[in-house]
């Protein structure tokens, strides 16, 4: 029974409720990363053993007390886990983690038990998923395409429900280009509400740790047990994680107008957004199209401006002495920071200043904005022969996001012509991670994805 049975949260605390013992699903779930025969998920495993063992310290099914009780999760492997290695997916730099990570302890103490550790691209620095000195994970999907990075394996290992949901990290895209390439929720906080104390940093002042779930449900109900301030980061701050409300009438959701949104995507991309488009508008919302551009201008900013130098301080050491400890085109993309000089970096502040001031009247008397989650769905050969274009358009809709600090979640919604799924991510102020999420579950719920 528990071999086709999902991996949500309400169906597994239905199966708990009805005496299921939590052995059985943790028995199910490594018995079914056997059976997915992908060395590219995992880079480490919590030993069978050991997870009994937390099982069995949950003491009875207690989903008022511990609200993600029993429920089995996996971590991105620039997360610390206690017990296992952090690696960021570049051997020479790896740690034994001798803690969790704030969100980790909070998420374990809710009653999530930890399965193991997923692959990514390397240093985070990547929206692809291929740029891994392991294996790559596969797309859950279609093996043909890319997984989508950096958070590859957290993905993957949802969308093939190996686990109930895994954590991402995401500043240019990471917890929502793999979510869209692999039909799942990826769920962005605003920067600050989840904390970042015990995650190896990408870009220090933008890093988002992100949620992977099958619904948006689930997603929240995660959000919520661990949207909890950290005194040890300086980058933390409060956001508010209510119970997930029914979407407020009369939205209005700003979108990208025909002009700026057909000049990056493909056909099948611009057919399943349009798609979702009137599913949004079912749904009350009023559309209205704007000028996309100095949001584009804005996403340049994150591979081209100061904010490379922020990845190349999490590297100076490893960089400097053993640039060979490093893919070729991580040192390429964290490399260009050498470039850059101390006016450099200030002229990116004083551009980022500028387009902030653009954009702000175009959000005047916006809810939310909704943008394709991806312009494309690159396929493998496309990356064999051009490593990097591809990833760079992948971040058109997502690399301008943490740098105006907004939050957002990607959820499946449109089809393709081609029977994939579409993907839409809805964008809302910093705070307002609510107010996403509402409409996006009234979305899922609606669309049947």
């Amino acid at each position: 029974m528990l071999a086709a049975q999902a991996f949500d949260i309400q169906s597994l605390h239905r199966a708990y409720a009805e005496g299921t013992p939590a052995a059985a699903v943790l028995a199910e779930a490594y018995r079914r990363i056997e059976a997915a025969g992908d060395p590219g998920i995992f880079l480490s495993l919590v030993p069978e053993a050991d997870a009994l063992a937390a099982a069995a310290a949950l003491g009875p099914f207690d989903p008022l007390a511990k609200p993600l009780w029993g429920v089995p999760f996996a971590v991105k492997d620039n997360i610390d886990a206690a017990g296992l290695a952090t690696t960021a997916a570049c051997p020479a730099y790896a740690y034994p983690a001798e803690a969790d990570a704030f969100v980790v302890g909070l998420l374990r103490r809710a009653g999530a038990l930890l399965i193991g550790k997923t692959n990514l691209d390397q240093f985070a620095t990547g929206l692809v998923g291929l740029r891994t000195p392991f294996p790559a994970p596969r797309n859950a999907l279609d093996p043909d395409l890319v997984p989508g990075g950096s958070s590859s394996g957290s993905a993957v290992a949802v969308a093939l429900g190996l686990v109930t949901f895994a954590l991402g990290t995401d500043t240019a895209g990471s917890g929502r280009v793999p979510a869209a390439l692999n039909g799942i929720v990826g769920l962005k906080p605003s920067l600050g509400a989840l904390s970042c104390s015990g995650v190896v940093p990408a870009c220090r002042t933008l890093d988002s740790v992100s949620v992977f779930a099958l619904t948006v449900e689930d997603a929240w109900r995660v959000f919520r047990a661990a949207a909890v301030a950290d005194p040890a980061d300086p980058y933390a701050r409060r956001v508010a994680a209510p119970p997930l409300p029914a979407p407020q009438p009369r939205l209005t959701v700003g979108v990208p107008d025909r002009a700026t949104r057909a000049f990056f995507g493909d056909r099948l991309q611009q057919r399943a957004f349009a798609a979702a488009l009137e599913e949004i508008a079912a749904q009350g919302a009023a559309l209205r199209p704007l000028d996309f551009t100095p949001f584009y201008e804005v996403a340049t900013l994150l591979y081209e401006g100061a904010w490379v130098a922020e990845r190349y301080a999490v590297v100076e050491t490893l960089l400097r002495e053993r640039p060979e400890e490093l893919l070729p085109v991580t040192r390429h993309v964290i490399g260009r920071a050498e470039a850059l000089s101390s006016a450099d970096v200030f002229r990116s502040f004083y551009r980022l200043a500028e387009l902030k001031r653009r954009i702000r009247p175009l959000l005047e008397g916006l809810d939310l904005l909704c943008v394709p989650s991806v312009p494309t769905a690159p396929r493998l050969a496309a990356l064999a022969e051009d490593p990097l274009g591809p990833n760079s358009r992948l971040g058109t809709y997502t690399n301008f996001v943490n740098l105006l600090d907004l939050c957002g979640i990607a959820l499946p919604l449109g089809r393709r012509d081609d029977g994939l799924p579409g993907s839409v991510t809805l964008l809302a102020r910093a705070g307002e991670d609510v107010r996403a999420a509402a409409l996006a579950a009234a979305l899922q719920q609606a669309s049947g994805l």
